[in-house]
């Protein structure tokens, strides 16, 4: 299996008007692409964060809200890719995704990945437009 995470981004907040989500910390949405590069069909479960304080994290099984959410059933045909988004509601610092190893059925192994704390905002900070920055 390869796993790439393509980004990471930060939301006080999900949807629009009357369908706003609000998490009880804050949502990070990571954009996650799977390759199932072995002989077999594989099922990729609901995937956990780490902190650095060693408190794990599960992934939201609701996308409400998501766009491209990569789903909760998901199970990958040899040589089949899957990019999408999951969920998570977490304390705003940096962790580690644990990825599951698939090498060894019935035996629980995981690798991790590092994802490192970048601030984004939700919208953009634009400067004013002045007549002195047109010059």
């Amino acid at each position: 299996m390869t796993y790439v995470i393509v980004e990471s981004a930060w939301r006080t907040q999900l949807g629009q008007s009357f369908r706003v989500r609000s998490p009880q910390q804050r949502f990070l949405l990571l954009k996650l692409s799977v390759t199932n590069g072995t002989g077999q069909d594989v099922s990729i479960p609901l995937l956990t964060l780490e902190g650095p304080n060693g408190q794990t994290y599960r992934e939201l099984d609701q996308g409400e809200g998501v766009e491209n959410w990569f789903g909760v059933l998901r199970t990958l045909s040899p040589g089949q890719n899957q990019q999408g988004n999951i969920l998570f509601d977490v304390p705003l610092t940096s962790f580690k995704l644990r990825l599951p190893d698939v090498a060894d059925p019935g035996l629980e192994k995981y690798v991790s990945v590092q994802i490192p704390l970048q601030i984004n905002s939700d919208v953009p900070i634009q400067s004013p437009i002045t007549p002195e920055s047109l010059k």
